[in-house]
C-alpha cells in the first residue's frame, strides 16, 4: 500500500504544479497548445524525452528484452535514435513554418480533405498510444495493491486526464521535465542494486538462456523489423514532437534540442535494457513479461528505491499520455471545429472545447484497452497507423516541392486502409508486420500519383513556408 501512497502523492502533486503553471502562463490558446512558442531549451528537452519515452517503452518494449534478450532488445530501441537522428533535419523545417498541426501542413500542402483525413488517422492512433498508457499505468496500479486491473485502469484515466486539461502544453511540459528528471535518476540507482541482487553482471549473463543472447533471439531479420520500422516512421511525423519544435524560442533551439533528446533517449534505453536483463536473471518464468521492470521494483528493491522506480514510471506514462490527448484534441479543435463548425470562436471557446475533447478521448481510450490483449500489440499497431498514414505525406509536404495535392491524399488513405486490413482482417500473415507493407506502399502511392497528376506543389510548398512568388 506504500507504494500507492508515493504514487498518489506523485499525482496529486504534478496536477496541482500543473495547474499554478496554467493559471500563471495560459492566457491564450496558443500558450495552451503551444505554450506560447516560448519554452526554455531544458525544458524542451525534458519534455520531448518524457512525451516518447512512456508505458510502451517500460511496458511493450521491455517484455520484448525479458522474452527474446538485450541485443534484440537494443535492436528494437535502435529505431528512436535512428529517428532522433533524422528529426534533426526536420525540426527547424517545422518551427519554421507557420502552422501548429500536422492537418494545418496537409491543409495547405494537399487540400482540405486531406486536413480531414489526418486528423481521422491522427485521431485513432493517439487514441491507440493513449490507451497504451493507461493499461501501463493500471497494471501497475493493479500489480502492487491486488486492485482489479479494469478498475485500476480507470484509476490511471482519471489522474492523467485531470494533468491534460489543467493547464495544456504549459503544464505538461514543466511536468514532463520534472517526470524526465525522476525517471533517468530513479533507473540508475535502480541498475547497481538489481545485479548485485543476481550476484553481479557476469552472474546475471550467465543464467540467461544462449539463444537470448543471440542478435536475433530466435526472431527473424522480418520480425525484427516489425518491431524498428513503426518506431522509427511514428518518430519522424510524430506530431507529438512537432508540436513541442513549434514550442521552442527559435528554429536553432528547436535543432539543439533534438540532439539532447537524442543523448537523454540513448540513455534511457541503455537503462532499460539493463533492468530488463537483470529481470531476465531474477525471473526465469515471468507470467506477465510486460510487468518486469514493475516486479523487479516490488520485489527485489528496498522500498524507497522500489517507490523511486515506480513513481519514475507513472510519471512516463502520465506525460505520454496527456501528451498524446493534447495532440488529438488540438487537431480535432483547430482543424475540424474552429475551422468548419464555430468560425468565430475566440480563445476561452477554444480551450473550452479542447478541454471537453480531451475527456472524451480519454474514455475512448479507456474502451479501447478492452480490446487489445496486450500492451505491445495495442503499442505496434498504433504506431503503425501512425507512421504509415501520415509520416511518408508528411515528409512530402515538408521537404518535396513536386508532391501533388493528390499524391499526398493517395499516401494518407493507402498507408491508413492497408494498416487496418494487413492487422485487423488478414492478421498480419506470414508474421510480417504491418508497418513493411503499409509504409513503402504509402511512399510508392505518393510517387506514383504525383507523376500521375503533373508533379506540381511549388506554390503550396511556398505557402507552406510563407515564401512569395
Amino acid at each position: 500500500m506504500g507504494y500507492l501512497v508515493c504514487i498518489l502523492l506523485y499525482i496529486v502533486g504534478i496536477v496541482i504544479y500543473g495547474i499554478v503553471i496554467g493559471k500563471k502562463k495560459v492566457k491564450t490558446s496558443e500558450d495552451f497548445v503551444v505554450a506560447g512558442r516560448q519554452l526554455p531549451f531544458m525544458i524542451l528537452i525534458g519534455t520531448l524525452l518524457a512525451s516518447w519515452c512512456g508505458g510502451g517503452g517500460i511496458t511493450g518494449s521491455a517484455s520484448v528484452i525479458y522474452l527474446y534478450g538485450p541485443l534484440v532488445g537494443a535492436l528494437h530501441f535502435a529505431g528512436a535514435p535512428i529517428g532522433m537522428l533524422l528529426l534533426y533535419f526536420i525540426s527547424s523545417k517545422v518551427r519554421n513554418s507557420t502552422k501548429i498541426t500536422v492537418p494545418e501542413i496537409f491543409s495547405v500542402r494537399y487540400g482540405d480533405g486531406a486536413s480531414i483525413i489526418a486528423v481521422i488517422c491522427i485521431m485513432l492512433a493517439y487514441v491507440g498510444l493513449c490507451a497504451t498508457q493507461i493499461k501501463a499505468a493500471g497494471n501497475i496500479i493493479s500489480l502492487i495493491t491486488g486492485m482489479d486491473a479494469n478498475m485500476a485502469t480507470v484509476m490511471s484515466a482519471l489522474g492523467i486526464l485531470l494533468l491534460t486539461v489543467t493547464g495544456g502544453m504549459i503544464s505538461v511540459a514543466y511536468t514532463d521535465a520534472v517526470s524526465a528528471l525522476l525517471m533517468v535518476g530513479g533507473f540508475l540507482i535502480a541498475v547497481p542494486v538489481l545485479f548485485g541482487k543476481a550476484g553481479g553482471f557476469s552472474a546475471a549473463i550467465s543464467t540467461i538462456p544462449a539463444e537470448k543472447l543471440t542478435g536475433t533471439g530466435g526472431l527473424g531479420v522480418i520480425a525484427i523489423l516489425g518491431y524498428m520500422i513503426p518506431t522509427i516512421t511514428l518518430l519522424l511525423g510524430d506530431q507529438n514532437m512537432m508540436q513541442r519544435f513549434a514550442s521552442a524560442k527559435s528554429a536553432e533551439e528547436a535543432k539543439k534540442s533534438n540532439l539532447g533528446l537524442f543523448a537523454a533517449e540513448i540513455v534511457v534505453c541503455v537503462l532499460i535494457i539493463l533492468i530488463c536483463t537483470a529481470g531476465i536473471a531474477l525471473y526465469p518464468n515471468l507470467d506477465v513479461p510486460s510487468n518486469v521492470i514493475f516486479s523487479l521494483a516490488v520485489d527485489y528493491l528496498p522500498f524507497i528505491m522500489g517507490a523511486i522506480v515506480l513513481v519514475a514510471c507513472v510519471a512516463f506514462i502520465v506525460t505520454t499520455a496527456d501528451s498524446y490527448l493534447l495532440s488529438a484534441a488540438t487537431n480535432i479543435t483547430y482543424d475540424v471545429w474552429a475551422k468548419y463548425i464555430n468560425k468565430n470562436a475566440d480563445d476561452k471557446k477554444k480551450i473550452r472545447f479542447m478541454r471537453i475533447t480531451i475527456c472524451v478521448l480519454t474514455a475512448l481510450s479507456v474502451v479501447l484497452t478492452l480490446f487489445f490483449p496486450t500492451i505491445l500489440s495495442l503499442q505496434m499497431t498504433a504506431y503503425t497507423m501512425y507512421g504509415a498514414a501520415i509520416t511518408p505525406s508528411l515528409l512530402f509536404a515538408l521537404f518535396s516541392k513536386k508532391v501533388t495535392k493528390a499524391g499526398g491524399i493517395a499516401g494518407i488513405l493507402t498507408g491508413g486502409v492497408v494498416t487496418i486490413v494487413w492487422t485487423m482482417i488478414l492478421k498480419s500473415p506470414w508474421g510480417i508486420a504491418s508497418a513493411i507493407i503499409a509504409v513503402p506502399a504509402a511512399v510508392a502511392a505518393i510517387l506514383l500519383v504525383s507523376a500521375v497528376t503533373g508533379l506540381h506543389g511549388e506554390e503550396t510548398y511556398r505557402m507552406l513556408y510563407g515564401e512569395k512568388r
